[in-house]
């Protein structure tokens, strides 16, 4: 493979799931092997739909595999159209009929064929619920071995959360996956709240590209960001006075390409799995205390959680990206 990072990205589209998927394929360093899907932001059927849907607007042919329904064992639970939209991407008042369907691999059966294929070089951005790794660990027990690295959207340290005080909304939406994806030994770099509420998306930034683009694909991001900015505003004071969003998804694809613009720290980190504090993400930041409380034993896996980020030089990275010529007419 020539390109520097050959990827899957695995996410629920979504909004900011949409601003991923169009930061890779715009990016010169970025290789975009296929599209994983989950639940979510909205059913996985829906996510597959909006990935398949997404990649035909701007132009781009790409294996979209739809992965798990359900989380591993907490009940399902309905998606909140308040937040994205019913259909994950603002409520588009007019969609085209899709080219092609998704492909018939299952998501977990192609990050396990691309992996093995392609051993050391593949990177996975997961920005939806863990699932779809989960269950190709299950496949391939040597996956973290033959990944070059999994950054997961997903968790907080010390940011309080947005599905409650603590957790973050990945996480606990399926928290058992999340426990087994955060010990398996992948590389992981997790790229959570303490570092996506940094970094606020300005409505203006949506508007500026769809202006310099005028492509359906640049339309369809700005119609879905204002939706998004919208539940944002009635609920975050700053912006409500400044229109925008935050960029959770997209700034797990910054950190892929340019990780310097992070400070991270390592450590081991659980997942609570059920009670009042499910899905909270908890790094272990003392290792030198022989805790009595099992579950953080010396052989469970350190990952590289980010706990600060350029906010500044992240605004210019994504708007000089997705303003840059990669939308074909």
């Amino acid at each position: 493979m020539n390109a520097r990072h050959p990827l899957i990205l695995d996410c629920d589209p979504g909004v900011d799931d949409a601003m991923a998927l169009y930061f890779a394929l715009a990016h010169p360093d970025v290789e975009l092997l296929g599209i994983t899907t989950t639940f979510g932001n909205v059913t996985v059927a829906q996510a597959t739909h909006n990935a398949l849907y997404l990649c035909a607007l701007a132009g781009r042919e790409l294996p979209v595999c739809s992965g798990v329904a359900t989380p591993l064992r907490k009940a399902p639970l309905q998606p909140d159209a308040e937040i994205h939209g019913a259909d994950g991407l603002g409520n588009l008042p007019l969609r085209a009929a899709l080219p092609r369907g998704p492909d018939e691999r299952s998501a977990a059966r192609y990050i396990v064929e691309q992996a093995r294929a392609h051993p050391g070089e593949v990177s996975v951005v997961a920005v939806g619920p863990l699932g779809n790794l989960a269950q190709a660990l299950r496949l391939e027990p040597h996956l973290p071995a033959l990944l070059k690295q999994v950054i997961v959207m997903g968790g907080s340290i010390s940011e309080p959360g947005n599905v409650s005080p603590v957790a973050e909304s990945n996480i606990w939406h399926d928290p058992h996956a999340a426990d087994i994806v955060l010990t398996a030994g992948f590389p992981l770099t997790l790229v959570g709240l303490d570092v996506t509420h940094r970094v606020r998306m300005p409505l203006a930034l949506f508007e500026r590209l769809a202006a310099r683009h005028q492509h359906p694909a640049t339309d369809a991001l700005l119609h879905a960001v204002r939706f998004y900015a919208g539940f944002y505003g009635r609920i975050e004071p700053e912006l409500a006075a400044l229109p925008g969003c935050y960029g959770h998804d997209l700034l797990a694809m910054m950190y892929l390409v340019q990780p310097e613009l992070f400070s991270t720290q390592a450590g081991r980190v659980r997942v609570v799995t059920e009670g009042l504090a499910e899905g909270q993400t908890i790094m272990d930041r003392r290792e030198h205390i022989p805790y009595p409380q099992p579950g953080w034993e010396e052989q469970i896996p350190r990952i590289q959680a980010c706990l600060q980020v350029d906010a500044p030089a992240c605004l210019a990275l994504a708007e000089s990206t997705l303003a840059s010529n990669w939308l074909s007419r």
